[in-house]
């Protein structure tokens, strides 16, 4: 991979009122270290479909995946159950594995016992394009 080092000023923006501009700035920013920590386990995909809106993850983004890091409760996770991939929250309450939709529109996926969970990564990082 290429580095793309950008400049990054270390004044914040306020989505409010404005405020002064300030001539404060960091050398660079590098988006590879930024969004890929683990870079021979990351991974990135576009998804499809609202069940995430409401986690800030809308139809067309682009997810980045680290599938070497441990899923852990409250965790966004790609996951293959029964043969299709998702993406949602995973909750694990008393034992019991629920992949939750972000969106009260669609219902939670609560797995049996029986049924099998392959995790596929944990969503670190969200890229979205606004023009």
């Amino acid at each position: 991979m290429n580095e793309l080092h950008i400049p990054f000023f270390l004044e914040t923006v306020s989505c409010g009122f404005p405020s002064p501009a300030q001539d404060s700035r960091e050398d660079s920013l590098d988006f590879n270290a930024l969004l890929f920590k683990h870079k021979a386990n990351t991974y990135c995909l576009r998804c499809s479909g609202d069940s995430m809106k409401m986690k800030g993850i809308f139809s067309g983004d682009i997810l980045v995946v680290d599938r070497s890091l441990r899923a852990k409760h409250g965790d966004v996770i790609v996951a293959e159950v029964g043969g299709s991939f998702t993406v949602k929250t995973l909750l694990i309450k008393g034992g019991k594995v629920i992949l939750h939709a972000e969106n009260p529109d669609f219902s939670d996926i609560h797995m049996a016992q029986e049924e099998e969970l392959v995790l596929f990564g944990v969503v670190t990082a969200v890229v979205r394009s606004l023009r």
